[in-house]
């Protein structure tokens, strides 16, 4: 593996009904979408962005970019 190839920063971009929106409960855990395992931030938050606006019309609808580079090596520095 070459030691030049770029860091990958995986994010995971899942949504689905809520129960509350006070809470990040969802609904139906079997109803839960997973929209997409992206390399870096920029492109989760793009595909979380364009899913979000396209539930716009159910206010129980929520997407979520899970940081999956956080969960691998949780001493890893976050980003500044």
């Amino acid at each position: 593996m070459p030691d030049s190839a770029p860091q990958q920063l995986l994010h995971l971009v899942i949504g689905g009904e809520l129960l509350d929106l006070q809470q990040n409960t969802f609904k139906n855990l079997d109803e839960v979408e997973v929209v997409g395992l992206y390399p870096n931030y920029a492109t989760a938050h793009a595909a979380w962005r364009a899913k979000a606006q396209s539930t716009v019309d159910n206010a129980q609808m929520r997407y979520f970019i899970v940081h999956l580079h956080r969960l691998l090596d949780p001493n890893q520095e976050p980003a500044r």
